[in-house]
């Protein structure tokens, strides 16, 4: 058994980290739309065809992109996330609970899980700060622009990432490893000792999922959205989460006090657990 437990913050990125999805600071206004012109475009396509969404919204960013001239480049993504806007107290957040963590005498790992698109994200100015980035990404050529989808992550898939994480797997196309049995001993991160931060429908499995095996999560909301507070305490009510929390991630903020109340608390069940095994 680990004497120095880690812990895992599993982050949606859109309405999460950020106060809109990640198309809206750089791609739709190169290609000419509102948000509003190009979620209603991708909408129509989902529904014509009964289509998945993530696919419809990814093909749509191809033919815009092509219609505009623009090629999509793994590097051009990444000059997009540049200009993802955060909430506040995002950018200092991971070396608030690092630190913190520290001094708990536990590690912590940071995660994305979304249904945006890995390079956008890999562009934005907190990048480094995660362990691993699952989220949709395109197949590229030989001059490395977009031709394909190559990942393309709903809410169903995000789940099988919570099963990556807890055994170490940072790879989005193993089905084998992820498959295998093994027992929590076995386990990197255990379930338990998983907090998962999200904000709408595509995090509900996975905040399912963390609950039912002992971990926390949280659904945080805009805190100048009416709409967005109703359906996190929604969320809430079903039992779907534990905890919601306003989307303000400085040192004075219920986020901050419930993400250290919880780390504590794995520690505490931890040590407990080590000296139940006493022999």
């Amino acid at each position: 058994m680990r004497r120095k437990p880690i812990i895992a913050l599993i982050y949606d990125f859109d309405g999460t980290l950020s106060p809109g999805n990640m198309q809206e600071f750089g791609f739709i206004q190169a290609v000419g739309q509102t948000p509003e012109e190009f979620w209603t475009k991708s909408d129509s396509i989902a529904i014509g065809q009964d289509a998945s969404n993530i696919l419809a919204y990814m093909k749509l960013m191809f033919d815009e992109a092509k219609r505009n001239d623009i090629s999509l480049t793994r590097e051009g993504f990444r000059e997009f996330g540049k200009d993802i806007e955060l909430y506040e107290g995002v950018k200092g957040w991971f070396k608030l609970i690092n630190e913190y963590a520290d001094s708990r005498g536990v590690k912590v790992e940071h995660y994305i899980n979304s249904s945006g698109l890995k390079e956008i994200i890999e562009g934005s100015v907190i990048a480094k700060e995660f362990k691993h980035i699952f989220a949709g990404t395109f197949i590229y050529d030989e001059k490395g622009v977009a031709e394909w989808p190559g990942i393309a992550v709903d809410y169903t898939a995000k789940t099988q990432f919570l099963f990556k994480i807890s055994k170490g797997i940072f790879s989005s196309r193993d089905s084998k490893m992820v498959n295998e049995s093994s027992t929590d001993d076995e386990k990197r991160i255990t379930f338990s000792n998983m907090i998962y931060f999200g904000d709408g429908e595509t995090d509900i499995p996975c905040m399912k999922i963390v609950n039912m095996f002992g971990g926390h999560s949280i659904a945080v909301f805009d805190p100048h959205n009416e709409k967005k507070r109703a359906a996190a305490q929604k969320l809430l009510r079903q039992g779907r989460v534990r905890f919601i929390s306003p989307a303000n991630y400085t040192k004075d903020s219920r986020t901050y006090r419930l993400v250290c109340s919880i780390i504590d608390k794995i520690k505490a069940d931890h040590e407990l657990l080590r000296l139940s095994k006493y022999e």
